[in-house]
């Protein structure tokens, strides 16, 4: 049935959301290379963007698979709505980055050369320094229309070069000829350069009886021998960098002895890298599957062509031809492409600041000398990172592996850190006797390999490992620590339950919370959890809220009473914090609970389908923060008359956390805990530095501090109020 409401279209409002990012670039309060980073996030976030879902619709607008969602024509028009708007943000990108970024460097006495073009008192360092450091690694290969099969690799930078053979007094069609056989013969002569790239002297040979013809080169930039960023000598006070491939360009002459160079450009190809595997598969045939489709990734289907924009048409054209490129999948570029790279970007000026972001505290009443298990069994623990420490969570686990007590250790694993101390420890745990069941999704996208190898690591350790559930992703992030006293008293175990991964990089980075619990209600519900991943039993919960068996109807229930006090008259309130709000059905709830009164406000990082501002919305407000830390964490807040209830866990509101996924979610059941929650709430809904309203036009429209109130970013703001209440 058709829905009597609308909803904004998923990859649009992601869009909104990456812009949000790359807006960050625009804060003069931030320190200049923070803001330089955020326009690489910004890049990085595009790039997976384009290789997943972009490619998604391609697939399905091309005929290749079909979908339940969208019909070809829808995804093709899709398809035409995200390059137009991911063109328009580009433009901004452009301007942001030439128009303030560049200046601002040069403030701060850093040049950051642009082009080829540099001061006189550079050129022989340039040139010397490509001689050196870079000539030796390039291999310029021929691109013809006709006898040449080419194959770019996945996001890696290219320069397309155009060059004319030299015109000569004398003889100068078979001297042109001859150069270019000699050339040819010895740079190309049938070589396969490693890049899947066949060529032969055929295919670089212009028509020797025009031999203005143009030829035209790709070549592969050697980030993998040379740094993308080149600082040059210092001249008085000022610093100098310069990218490697505007050194390249500064040199093409050098290597194109015989032809004139007539331009060249920036290019990349983004291939699709999602795995297409069957998800009914047996544990043992998704791991074959895994192994052997992942190394596909990087040979996938095109589903974005980037190109410098200054590309003269029949230049573009030459390459579309050449290299089979179906016109949407062109995206117009800057000069310089890959600007995730900037992330690497030096820092000559040592005098430039850094931020202070918060530094992750430890708990005073959690110091070495006290058992955090002693702490949880009087009771409940609430841990917010990256303010808190991360190394809380690995002293439980230490803990646990030296409690003689521990019976067994039971941890989901969705995506962990390389050399995890997290790892590292359940390890230890097995070597020192104790009974360690992990349970391993090997479905976390880009996580596959590494989430393979270490699982492969733990079980030659002796830990029983549990693989994927067919057709399903388990996203929980949780663990439990079971306990039998010595002489086989029952004595407490532990819950752990969190809204981020077991990662120690991550715990730095995003915003995230994590309650550790000896409720024996609470700990039974994540048993019975652990069971259900090992296909033992059909569980019921009676605390937990576990997606795909009593999250819906209870949140079903949760938003009828909000509407309820409404129509007494009483105030019906609902807070929900999370990553992404998709679900139609969910939002459909939303829409009905605003029509009743009910208040709604949703602190919403990403993507966000809901539409506000419509007369069945004008009772919710959305909310977008971005700040120094990813917000990560999923907490829902419902009024209940005065005696709020107040979730947090692993799920986001899309249909695939909701029906497709094991998630688990925990009621914060400790009153002081769950006052803390509702005041992080509160601080992130009065931001006025970093939040902005997402209108119905899916603008950001940044909040603005009224006068004589005082200024509140929440991230900082919330760090302050932890750490005074840190006793």
């Amino acid at each position: 049935m058709e829905s009597k409401y609308n909803y904004f279209k998923r990859d649009i409002s992601w869009l909104s959301f990456n812009y949000r990012v790359l807006l960050e670039a625009l804060d003069e309060r931030l320190p200049l290379y923070e803001r330089i980073n955020f326009i690489s996030i910004y890049s990085s976030n595009l790039e997976e963007f384009y290789k997943i879902r972009v490619a998604d619709h391609k697939a399905v607008a091309s005929g290749a698979t079909e979908s339940d969602e969208e019909t070809v024509q829808s995804a093709r028009e899709l398809v035409e709505e995200i390059n137009k708007e991911v063109t328009r943000q580009l433009d901004d990108r452009v301007r942001i980055y030439e128009q303030k970024i560049l200046p601002a460097l040069r403030k701060n006495h850093i040049i950051f050369y642009q082009d080829n073009h540099v001061e006189p008192f550079h050129q022989q360092f340039v040139k010397d320094f490509f001689r050196e450091e870079i000539f030796p690694y390039l291999q310029p290969v021929p691109v013809s229309k006709d006898k040449i099969v080419s194959f770019l690799r996945d996001n890696r930078l290219y320069l397309a070069i155009r060059v004319y053979p030299k015109k000569e007094e004398k003889n100068k069609g078979e001297e042109t000829k001859e150069n270019i056989e000699k050339y040819t013969g010895e740079c190309i002569n049938e070589r396969n350069d490693g890049e899947g790239i066949k060529v032969g002297m055929e295919a670089a040979r212009p028509n020797v009886t025009d031999f203005r013809q143009p030829l035209y080169f790709v070549m592969k930039q050697p980030y993998a021998k040379v740094p993308r960023f080149i600082e040059l000598p210092s001249r008085e006070k000022n610093h100098y960098l310069m990218f490697t491939e505007d050194i390249i360009k500064a040199n093409l002459n050098l290597i194109f002895p015989g032809y004139d160079v007539d331009s060249s450009y920036c290019i990349k190809i983004s291939r699709d890298a999602d795995i297409l595997i069957d998800d009914t598969a047996s544990s043992a045939d998704l791991v074959a599957q895994l192994k052997k489709k992942v190394k596909k990734r990087k040979i996938g289907d095109v589903c974005r062509f980037v190109y410098d924009r200054a590309m003269p048409s029949e230049f573009l054209d030459f390459l579309v031809d050449a290299f089979r490129i179906q016109r949407d999948e062109l995206v117009p570029g800057d000069k310089h492409l890959n600007l995730e790279d900037l992330r690497h970007l030096p820092n000559p000026n040592k005098s430039l600041h850094s931020l202070e972001k918060p530094k992750p505290m430890k708990l005073t009443v959690l110091d070495e000398k006290e058992s955090i298990f002693n702490y949880v069994a009087k009771k409940d623990l609430l841990l917010y990172y990256p303010y808190h420490s991360f190394e809380h969570f690995i002293h439980f686990l230490y803990e646990a592996v030296h409690n003689p007590e521990t019976r067994e250790i039971m941890v989901t694993q969705y995506r962990v850190a390389e050399n995890s101390a997290v790892i590292n420890t359940l390890i230890a745990a097995a070597q020192n006797g104790k009974k360690v069941t992990v349970f391993v999704e090997l479905k976390a996208r880009f996580d596959e390999e590494n989430n393979l190898a270490t699982a492969e690591m733990m079980q030659a350790a002796g830990i029983k490992i549990i693989y994927s559930i067919p057709g399903l992703k388990v996203h929980a992030k949780v663990a439990l620590i079971r306990r039998r006293g010595l002489n086989g008293e029952k004595i407490p175990s532990y819950a752990y339950i969190s809204t981020g991964n077991f990662n120690e990089k991550t715990a730095t980075l995003y915003a995230d919370c994590g309650l550790f619990t000896c409720r024996k209600e609470i700990v039974a519900d994540l048993y019975n959890l652990f069971r259900t991943l090992q296909g033992k039993e059909d569980p019921k919960f009676t605390t937990l809220l576990v997606a795909r068996f009593n999250l819906i109807p209870e949140l079903n229930r949760l938003i009828d009473r909000e509407i309820s006090l409404a129509d007494e008259g009483k105030q019906g309130r609902i807070i929900l914090k999370m990553n992404a709000l998709q679900d139609p059905t969910m939002i459909d709830r939303l829409y009905e609970a605003s029509k009743h009164g009910v208040q709604i406000d949703l602190i919403v990082r990403g993507i966000c389908c809901l539409i506000p501002g419509q007369s069945y919305s004008r009772n919710i407000r959305v909310t977008r923060i971005v700040d120094s830390f990813l917000e990560h964490a999923r907490i829902w807040y419902f009024g209940n008359d005065g005696t709020p209830k107040v979730f947090m866990g692993s799920p986001d509101w899309m249909r695939r956390n909701l029906y497709r996924r094991i998630e688990a979610i925990t009621p914060i059941l400790a009153p002081d805990l769950r006052d803390s929650l509702i005041e992080m709430l509160n601080i992130q809904l009065a931001d006025n530095q970093k939040a902005c309203w997402v209108d119905d036009k899916l603008q950001n429209i940044f909040k603005k501090r009224t006068p004589g109130t005082p200024a509140v970013r929440a991230q900082y703001t919330f760090y302050d109020w932890l750490n005074k209440t840190n006793s």
